[in-house]
């Protein structure tokens, strides 16, 4: 009897474990109180400037009031509030994320191109006109409306393009006969749910054919451009759809299945008749879908984005097709837009990575000859510059994980800071003695890349403790880095976590070859690099490295997964919210830019090895999945694979179902119940 009455208070105890809630957990009026306090414990140094036209003075906001600075005597007045300028012409919502915009109005604002039914209709003067006729869902072709996956990952947002003197009407024509539907099921939380089916191409299956075609609005003619010239192979797929400056040529980007050649290319509307203007190979992996393309006054030169030396730098090129000259050669990347193009002064002013800290931003002068290349900022510091209309000075934002944000008028000529415009306000930040986030570095799962981190402290933090780690992770290719400036810590680390994030290999701000690393190793390079940062951080004495959860959702979602299978000596418990569980499930243009073709002479090696699906069995710890029945990006057919997998391999799993929900993440109260009961915070 003392036995059973034993076994039955242990039970009871656990199931009172397992049904509490976050509010009744330990910390949690930390969590509340102090967390809440923590976005309001410090006031910010930076200030957004808006410069006068001839440069002289500026107005800023600064907790409340208004003020204008004199450039000349170097100090602040207090203005009145300015009046605010409403926007010229017309606004409207975006399309819904991954469609177009279903109506397109003309430059002289007389003309309105629709797209309704898979056809396009023109009105003018109140008159419509029928442009095309043979779109439907029967032939599945359609005008005027791009694929899904044009708009979720080429970032197609018109699918109609005007001529600048309105009389040209270029768009799509897409042909869906090849691609195969996934079918949703929407509407299920009614007494008879909707069956939604989408053209969606998957890796290493048929895409969409597409064409450009341009009606005359004075002939009725319909031209379709000729935009396999050259090499068919490239024109897989278009997009970046523009007319040139002078409305005499359509511009458009195409590139192969593999994404590594891309070309810029200009078509004659009368003919179709198309050339090459510019073009990037990057052969060994993939090329920018999106290079900066800046034209000049004169209509004809441009500035362009190239990663030929293996970071991203600018190139001074013709409308003809011919390079002029190199403007930068640096070996760190340029931000991919210009700060500011002077044609009079022949310079231009551009951002760039620091030498020291690949996360701070710089200022950089240079000839649009490619000379007198200057740096004009402290690489100590990072950056965010407003220059004044006159380029004599810039309002410049300093900080860096250690220097809170400090605003300071800068001369151009010199470099020298000649006025303290604000600091940052710390009073209270101290006061709850909080601790700013900690950028820390380690190396790569390679022994020998230098990465980067950041670390958050709890404000009570103890060193001579143990404490759990959370870790937020996307780690997609091309994703950001870390944040390297100055910033207040997550409010979950009143909970009791340290609240981590890593910059592995495979994202941005580091150069082509940094990226390059992840290229066809999808779900290996880059979490290793995680584990590889979380195994650093474990060797500190007040790091818990056998309490170490992790959470994401898209790709973090597969991160979260893969870093559990792939590293489970590493990671104790995992939040997964909406994940690709196998690249074959997940649409062409983005799966096969970064791994390539899923066939057995291309790459079905590195598919397999990034698949959860076929490393379920190695799962140890504890996995929470959640995802949305109506997700028409990562389907939920990513879930069901995966919870099939881990069924047969008898492990076990908790998971949570957004009904009728898309591409989102789990409730977040109980995904932090879910962390404070496995990484030992509940009692």
């Amino acid at each position: 009897m003392r036995r059973a009455a034993l076994l039955a208070f242990i039970a009871a105890s656990v199931s009172a474990v397992a049904q509490q809630t976050l509010p009744e957990m330990p910390r949690y009026d930390r969590y509340q109180n102090v967390g809440r306090d923590i976005a309001t414990s410090w006031t910010s140094g930076a200030i957004r400037a808006t410069w006068a036209e001839d440069g002289k003075s500026f107005t800023y906001s600064r907790m409340g009031k208004w003020y204008r600075f004199d450039v000349g005597t170097k100090k602040s007045s207090e203005i009145e509030t300015p009046a605010v300028t409403p926007p010229r012409g017309r606004t409207r919502n975006g399309p819904a994320r991954g469609r177009q915009n279903d109506t397109v109005e003309s430059a002289d604002g007389k003309r309105v191109a629709m797209s309704r039914n898979r056809n396009i209709t023109v009105t003018i003067d109140g008159k419509t006109i029928p442009v095309t006729t043979d779109g439907s869902e029967a032939n599945r072709t359609k005008y005027g409306v791009a694929c899904w996956v044009y708009g979720e990952e080429l970032e197609v947002r018109d699918a109609m393009w005007w001529s600048p003197d309105s009389s040209k009407l270029a768009f799509y024509k897409f042909d869906e006969k090849e691609v195969k539907d996934y079918y949703l099921a929407v509407d299920q939380n009614a007494y008879q749910d909707t069956l939604y089916p989408e053209a969606y191409p998957k890796a290493g299956a048929k895409n969409p054919k597409v064409e450009l075609q341009i009606w005359d609005s004075k002939t009725g003619r319909i031209t379709t451009i000729n935009s396999t010239t050259g090499d068919a192979s490239l024109a897989e797929y278009l997009y970046d759809v523009r007319w040139s400056p002078d409305g005499k040529e359509l511009l458009f980007n195409r590139t192969n299945r593999k994404q590594n050649v891309m070309q810029m290319m200009a078509a004659e509307p009368i003919t179709g008749g198309c050339r090459v203007v510019a073009e990037e190979k990057q052969l060994q992996s993939w090329a920018e879908n999106h290079p900066t393309v800046q034209f000049l006054s004169d209509g004809k030169r441009f500035i362009w984005s190239t990663e030929k030396n293996g970071y991203l730098n600018y190139e001074l090129r013709n409308l003809d097709g011919k390079l002029i000259n190199t403007i930068t050669q640096n070996t760190v990347d340029a931000s991919r837009t210009i700060l500011r193009l002077d044609e009079k002064a022949k310079k231009i002013f551009y951002m760039a990575s620091g030498p020291n800290n690949p996360y701070h931003q710089q200022l950089h002068v240079v000839g649009l000859d490619g000379k007198n290349d200057r740096l004009l900022t402290d690489p100590a510091l990072s950056h965010d510059v407003s220059l004044s209309p006159d380029e004599k000075t810039f309002v410049d934002v300093v900080q860096s994980s250690i220097v809170a944000p400090e605003s300071r008028l800068v001369e151009v000529s010199t470099g020298k800071s000649v006025a303290t415009l604000a600091k940052s306000d710390l009073s209270k930040f101290e006061a709850m003695k909080l601790k700013p986030t900690e950028v820390f570095t380690y190396l790569a799962e390679d022994g020998k890349t230098t990465l980067y981190g950041t670390v958050q402290f709890p404000s009570d933090f103890d060193p001579s403790k143990k404490y759990p780690v959370l870790l937020s992770v996307y780690a997609g290719p091309e994703s950001g880095g870390i944040s390297a400036g100055f910033s207040a810590p997550n409010r979950l680390t009143e909970l009791g976590f340290l609240c981590v994030n890593l910059a592995g290999r495979g994202t941005m701000g580091r150069g082509k070859a940094f990226r390059d690393a992840v290229y066809g190793k999808l779900g290996i390079v880059e979490m290793d690099d995680q584990a590889a940062g979380i195994q650093a951080l474990a060797k500190r004495p007040y790091v818990d490295g056998a309490r170490v959860g992790v959470n994401g959702t898209s790709y973090g979602g597969y991160s979260t997964i893969m870093l559990l299978l792939r590293h489970p000596e590493t990671f104790a418990c995992g939040a997964a919210s909406s994940a690709v569980t196998d690249w074959r499930n997940y649409d062409s243009v983005y799966t096969e830019r970064f791994m390539g073709l899923p066939w057995d002479s291309e790459n079905k090696t590195g598919y397999d090895a990034g698949s959860a699906v076929k490393l379920a069995g190695n799962l140890k710890g504890k996995l929470k999945i959640y995802f949305g029945s109506s997700d028409d990006n990562v389907h939920p057919s990513n879930t069901y694979q995966f919870v099939e997998a881990l069924e047969r391999a008898n492990r076990r799993y908790e998971m949570q179902v957004g009904t009728d929900r898309g591409h989102s993440g789990m409730n977040n109260t109980w995904m932090l119940e879910f962390f404070m009961r496995n990484l030992g915070l509940a009692q």
